[in-house]
């Protein structure tokens, strides 16, 4: 499944950032199962997807992330065999299915609304690809067993969708996707027709299914969270492109660009010029900060080159009185507060008039000499140098 976020980020530079856009090739000795070669799809002048190259693994969970309208559903229709590419190539263990019609793919989709045709019952609906198939009768039922009971749902077979919660519809849909046993698996917002807290419950229990399935399993999704729990790697996607491929860690720790730190949770973006660029260090002069931004290692970039420092809340300290003088350091004001229960949300207005997020846990002041600052209350923010990751677009 995915990895952890790490609390503590190790020190990377701009180059390996950059070079974090390479993960979306397998490695050299890993063949992959689906390849992606250059894809480009047109309506008219507009360029929905932008000469796409991905790979992916065989039994690889792989999540489309990004917002409406960025191209994903549209590479998904494309795999699927309901839209043909304007050019590229698609290549699916060896074969290339972009010539294939829909029904002849070794390839099925799970839509949104799961499509569950009402007047069937849940057996009738998992059989209805095999029965098109004409498999033999005997098969048709075990397989549908199997799916069932792969999914929980057996003791409901007889049940009408309408007579099913959405989680259970959801599970349904699943074991129809999953009947005619599919190299590959494509889920469109599969979980976007449920309420927050059920979606939560449901992005490890589906997860774990198509693990338990192994078959190879593109999701596309515009909720982070769902990506970041249920995806071993994630791709970005904005405008038509693919801007970066990599694990959930990778792409939250190391963005390469504003774009994915941005839309991957909460970061604070200080804009500035490189000052310092040495080989252990460099200094960012910042105006927003009202100071100088350090990192403890170098980028590749002239004295002067105009950068942005991403720093995530989790990373930003929050103390009544200065910590140390020095570079990465702000003095402020409390101009909101959202409490979370656990944690709490300090939004810090800076003299520059740029409001800094930082996330403490309640805990923070249990123990402490100062209490929690309220708002209006003068405060530091504060980081340490190996925090801050580089931009340069």
């Amino acid at each position: 499944m995915t990895d952890a976020v790490a609390a503590n980020k190790p020190v990377q530079s701009v180059a390996g950032a950059q070079a974090a856009k390479q993960v979306q090739s397998v490695q050299a000795n890993d063949k992959p199962y689906l390849r992606i070669s250059g894809v480009v799809k047109k309506f008219g002048d507009n360029v929905a997807v932008d000469h796409v190259d991905l790979d992916i693994r065989q039994h690889e969970i792989f999540a489309l992330l990004g917002s409406s309208g960025c191209g994903k559903s549209t590479l998904l229709r494309m795999l699927a065999g309901m839209d043909s590419p304007t050019s590229g190539k698609i290549v699916l263990d060896g074969e290339d299915i972009i010539g294939l019609e829909p029904y002849e793919r070794p390839v099925n989709m799970m839509f949104q609304s799961y499509a569950l045709f009402p007047h069937m019952t849940v057996a009738e609906n998992v059989a209805f690809g095999l029965k098109q198939d004409k498999l033999p009768k005997g098969e048709i039922s075990a397989r549908v067993d199997e799916m069932l009971d792969l999914v929980q749902m057996r003791k409901y077979a007889n049940r009408k969708p309408h007579q099913l919660s959405g989680g259970q519809q959801q599970r349904v849909a699943l074991a129809r996707s999953l009947a005619k046993r599919p190299k590959l698996l494509l889920l469109d917002e599969p979980l976007g027709a449920l309420d927050k807290k059920l979606r939560q419950q449901t992005q490890l229990e589906l997860a774990n299914t198509i693990e338990k399935v192994g078959v190879t399993c593109i999701m596309v999704t515009h909720d982070q969270e769902e990506a970041m729990t249920m995806a071993d790697r994630i791709g970005i996607m904005s405008e038509g492109k693919l801007l970066q491929v990599g694990t959930p860690t990778e792409i939250y720790d190391y963005p390469n660009c504003r774009f994915t730190a941005e839309f991957i949770g909460e970061t604070n973006m200080f804009e500035g010029a490189v000052t310092v660029d040495e080989a252990d260090r460099v200094e960012i002069t910042s105006q927003e900060l009202g100071g100088v931004v350090r990192i403890d290692h170098g980028i590749t970039g002239p004295k002067g080159m105009h950068v942005w420092a991403s720093v995530r809340p989790e990373d930003v300290r929050l103390d009544r009185k200065p910590v140390a003088a020095g570079p990465n350091m702000a003095a402020g004001v409390v101009e909101n507060i959202a409490y979370m229960g656990s944690y709490s949300i300090f939004h810090i207005k800076l003299t520059s008039g740029k409001i800094v997020k930082t996330v403490v846990p309640s805990s923070r002041w249990y123990d402490a000499d100062e209490t929690a600052p309220t708002w209006g209350d003068p405060v530091f923010v504060s980081w340490r140098a190996d925090v801050p990751v580089v931009l340069t677009q």
